[in-house]
């Protein structure tokens, strides 16, 4: 029986990663090569994670603490998510294309803290060591969205809007699976005297009441500014390089996909070391090395390249599984050690706010409006971009950047052709991220206490 139940809650994490990693990685390829869309518009079709997150894991989190069972409410969603994504060819500009997204993720962000409620919830009714069993079921989640990224790259759908309509498939999938899960009831009693705030599920919002509990929340958001820049723009940081003749027909651009997916497999190996982490260091620790691990990480982003730099590269995305995990996995185990358990879906529901929400919105609009305004370069004829890449008209490349441009006999380009310098990108980046880490460990107070995390298993 209890194998079962860790194997069903094994496959709900496979597909409920499954589905993001069809195409969160690989959409830049999309908008930028594919379509050729406005480079400024981008940071708004990624805005849609975060403003979907600023409303919808708070009011599920809500609907699964009052009144209706989180498994399958998680059911609906996906369900329902799955379906939109479907719709992403008949998207023909950068509004329609927004909506679409937009929609979708109003359906699948909030699933990602009521799977985190749905694993918790199931294991402790079985009488688990959450702290020490979560983790290995978690890890499967990272395997489903590798699992993903290779499929898309290796059927080459990595720049098509085949890959959303994979996602869209594995979502209807888990949508219909979720209906089989153990059954996770509402935690707030129908019989128990609630007050007004009670009564509307908005008690969890207190919580920003409390200093240490708010000044948490702060930090997520700050964070949650960075945790998706490397999903923006990742791949097509890899993918851009093949444009310059020096780098052409490497492996690392023509499998760029692949090649970023060894950060996912980083995760599975740092998911499984958070017990020992957590159990040594303590909760603020292991999130300190999170913020750190960020800035390791876009340093060595800004300094690599497919030929000399390519170590650089392999070792930010191995960096990545503890920048990313460790801030994830131990915050949400944070407010689990510290919310009163009839709100805890609430509370993970406002974690998620936080980070994917309000500090998604942040960091994909600033960081795309940033990037436009003074990191991306214009060419305005054939000379000058030919001559920045290193390659003749005769290369692919130049017809695959001119798609969409009228050339003239003198070689004026009816419109410009942009393209992006990363290094001085991802050094911003880093520096950010330790401005957030030197103030974190200034101003959050949390003493470590190993009984805490015991605590989570009862």
């Amino acid at each position: 029986m209890g194998n079962s139940i860790k194997f069903r809650l094994t496959v709900m994490s496979f597909l409920q990663f499954f589905v993001w990693g069809a195409w969160l990685i690989t959409i830049a390829n999309y908008w930028f090569d594919t379509k050729q869309w406005d480079g400024g518009a981008f940071g708004a079709v990624f805005s849609t994670l975060g403003f979907s997150s600023l409303f919808m894991p708070a009011i599920t989190g809500i609907i699964a603490d009052k009144w209706v069972h989180a498994e399958r409410l998680y059911g609906i969603l996906h369900f329902l998510g799955g379906i939109t994504l479907c719709f992403i060819p008949f998207a023909t500009n950068e509004s329609e294309f927004f909506w679409v997204i937009f929609l979708a993720m109003v359906c699948y962000m909030p699933t990602i803290s009521l799977s985190n409620t749905i694993g918790y919830h199931v294991l402790k009714n079985n009488h688990y060591d959450v702290v020490k069993v979560f983790p290995p079921i978690r890890v499967w989640g990272t395997v489903g969205f590798i699992a993903a990224m290779w499929f898309v790259n290796l059927t080459g759908n990595k720049a098509s809007y085949n890959q959303f309509i994979i996602s869209g498939i594995a979502g209807i999938l888990l949508g219909l699976y979720s209906f089989t899960l153990p059954k996770c009831p509402p935690q707030l009693g129908k019989s128990e005297k609630k007050s007004f705030v009670e009564a509307f599920g908005l008690n969890a919002f207190k919580l920003f009441l409390n200093y240490k509990t708010a000044l948490f929340f702060l930090f997520s958001m700050m964070l949650g500014a960075a945790l998706q820049l490397t999903n923006m723009f990742g791949d097509v940081y890899v993918s851009e390089f093949g444009y310059f003749g020096k780098y052409q027909g490497s492996l690392i651009v023509e499998k760029s996909t692949i090649v970023m997916s060894i950060s996912q497999v980083s995760e599975t190996l740092f998911i499984l070391a958070i017990p020992f982490f957590l159990r040594r260091f303590g909760i603020k620790k292991v999130m300190l090395i999170s913020m750190l691990a960020w800035v390791l990480r876009f340093g060595l982003l800004a300094y690599g390249n497919p030929a000399e730099g390519l170590w650089m590269i392999i070792l930010s995305c191995i960096v990545y599984g503890m920048a990313f995990d460790f801030f994830n996995v131990s915050g949400s185990l944070y407010l689990e050690t510290t919310v009163n358990y009839k709100i805890r879906a609430s509370a993970q529901g406002l974690f998620m706010m936080m980070t994917n929400g309000l500090g998604a919105v942040i960091g994909s609009l600033a960081s795309a409006a940033i990037i436009q305004r003074f990191f991306t370069f214009e060419f305005t004829n054939s000379s000058s971009l030919t001559t920045y890449l290193g390659i003749d008209q005769s290369n692919p490349v130049f017809a695959r950047l001119t798609k969409f441009v009228d050339i003239s006999p003198t070689g004026e380009f009816s419109k410009a052709v942009t393209l992006r310098d990363w290094s001085p990108i991802w050094l911003t980046f880093a520096g950010y991220a330790l401005v957030i880490a030197v103030l974190f460990a200034i101003l959050f107070k949390h003493k470590h206490n190993p009984a805490e995390l015991s605590e989570i298993s009862h």
